[in-house]
């Protein structure tokens, strides 16, 4: 099994990630390979426990995606100057226009977090992943969280203090 990381993968989007595992199955998209990594090692469950816990993480990891990674990503790649050869065409105005939404959503998760600490509930799960990759792609995307977004800011602290914020 392997995992790639850099230079040109065998996905055909050519975006990573990407896990080849010793069959040649190909999986892609980060979501679809922590699914698979789960249901091999199913502790800690990154995806929610029973059907309450799952409902709630699958309902904050598509707010986190949509809402949070979606207009950091539209923003880096519209604003970006290194993205000018992937985002054909780069508009520019569609990347600014995103900055806000983003800034919207933290301002919701902010009042979210100030009763818990992990976007889905009491456990680390998938949500807080995506959340930290958004939050983290906000540097290069030219967006600040606010700060009066202080449960935002405490739980991103938190979250890329882990261990695995750092593989």
């Amino acid at each position: 099994m392997k995992l790639f990381d850099g230079g040109r993968a065998p996905n055909p989007l050519q975006r990573l990630p990407v896990l080849e595992l010793d069959d040649g199955t190909v999986i892609t998209e980060s979501v679809a390979i922590c699914r698979y990594f789960e249901e091999l090692h199913p502790e800690p469950a990154l995806f929610g426990r029973g059907a309450l816990g799952k409902a709630l993480v699958e309902m904050w990891q598509r707010r986190m995606e949509l809402n949070l990674l979606g207009c950091v990503a539209a923003a880096f790649r519209h604003i970006h100057p290194a993205m000018k050869e992937w985002e054909v065409p780069q508009i520019p105005e569609w990347g600014e226009a995103n900055k806000p939404k983003a800034v919207g959503f933290l301002k919701l998760l902010d009042d979210e977090l100030a009763n818990r600490e992990f976007v889905a509930g009491d456990a680390y799960s998938i949500a807080d992943v995506t959340g930290l990759v958004a939050i983290d792609f906000m540097k290069p995307a030219r967006i600040k969280v606010p700060e009066d977004c202080a449960n935002v800011l405490r739980w991103h602290q938190a979250i890329s203090s882990r261990p695995s914020a750092a593989a």
